[in-house]
């Protein structure tokens, strides 16, 4: 008894579960038939079975189809198992159906694709080849308000501008984004505000930039069309020009203090020398002197110096040290140096 009990409760739960699998396909099915957009039940299941959400990919084609797009349920399931937004997709062809924008459902696909993880989608590409978007140059998200330029007559000006663009769907995919645009029209105004002789002609015309920027074909390989770059502010920096030269004038005393101390550390160095040679001079002749006691006793010895000539060479050495000590001046106290 026990066992038909839970065979019943087994059976029940099932036959739920079924009978709620098949309402929702029939929900989806009459859904899809009513609207036009017919589905046959065995896409539902086969949807199903491969864990696509059919309630979504048949809300996708009731769409296109009510727009008058001719859509197979086919495409729209691969453009979701690709990782695609099919309902972003589908809004895309409307849009540009309306605009009178030729885009097809594969080029579509192919923009949604490339904007995946990028934040954007095909929809708001489609949208801004119709309603063109401003883009702030610099982006003021990056850090820096102003772009910084530096004139001929080293005055530094600093710019901001907004360019306009307008989505070029035909070179969407692979091409260059808003990051390139803003690089490239910031490159474009520090090269034209380098160029000008002075910061004055820069402030008096700075829609000079802009048409001189505009000449360069900026959107080259970008997914944009570049319509305006208007400068939207222009302000005088710092003189750059007269910093530079002081930070060189600073460097070049530098290096003149440096050489200055190479020359005289080599002076005292040949100082120092010359006072060891000096020295050494002076050992020599000390030297010498002392060989002098040594000849004579040698002399003795040999017998070619005798007593008096001994005693006549020292009368003539005191002779000499007194008429030195005459001769040399008295100190301050009246005193000989000598004494």
């Amino acid at each position: 008894m026990d066992i038909k009990l839970i065979l019943f409760i087994v059976a029940v739960v099932i036959g739920l579960v079924l009978f709620g699998l098949i309402v929702s396909f029939f929900n989806v099915w009459l859904k899809a038939a009513l609207s036009g957009a017919y589905v046959s039940p065995f896409n539902l299941i086969a949807m199903r079975l491969r864990g696509v959400p059919y309630g979504v990919i048949v809300e996708a084609r009731i769409r296109a189809v009510k727009a008058g797009l001719a859509l197979g349920i086919n495409d729209i399931e691969s453009q979701y198992l690709a990782g695609g937004n099919v309902i972003s997709c589908v809004q895309a062809l409307i849009a540009a159906q309306k605009a009178k924008i030729e885009l097809d459902w594969q080029r579509a696909c192919a923009i949604d694709l490339a904007t995946k993880g990028s934040g954007k989608s095909v929809e708001e590409a489609v949208r801004t080849s119709v309603d063109p978007k401003v883009i702030d140059c610099p982006n003021p998200e990056a850090g820096r308000n102003t772009i910084d330029g530096v004139a001929k007559d080293g005055i530094q000006v600093k710019v901001r501008a907004r360019v306009t663009v307008r989505t070029n769907l035909d070179r969407f995919v692979g091409g260059a984004k808003e990051e390139t645009i803003i690089a490239r029209v910031g490159e474009g105004i520090v090269t034209t505000i380098g160029s000008a002789d002075t910061y004055k002609v820069v402030l008096e015309s700075p829609d000079a930039i802009s048409k001189v920027v505009l000449k360069r074909g900026l959107d080259v390989g970008t997914a944009f069309e570049i319509l305006s770059i208007d400068i939207a502010d222009v302000d005088v920096g710092d003189n750059v020009g007269a910093k530079l030269q002081e930070a060189q004038a600073e460097a070049n005393k530098k290096i003149a203090q440096a050489q200055a101390e190479i020359r005289r550390a080599a002076a005292v160095a040949v100082e120092q020398e010359m006072k060891a040679k000096v020295e050494e001079m002076r050992a020599k002749v000390v030297e010498a002197e002392a060989q002098v006691p040594l000849a004579m006793a040698e002399a003795f010895r040999k017998g070619n110096l005798g007593v008096m000539d001994y005693y006549k060479m020292e009368n003539i050495q005191a002779d000499t040290d007194m008429r030195k000590s005459i001769g040399e001046p008295d100190d301050e106290d009246g005193n000989n140096s000598n004494n």
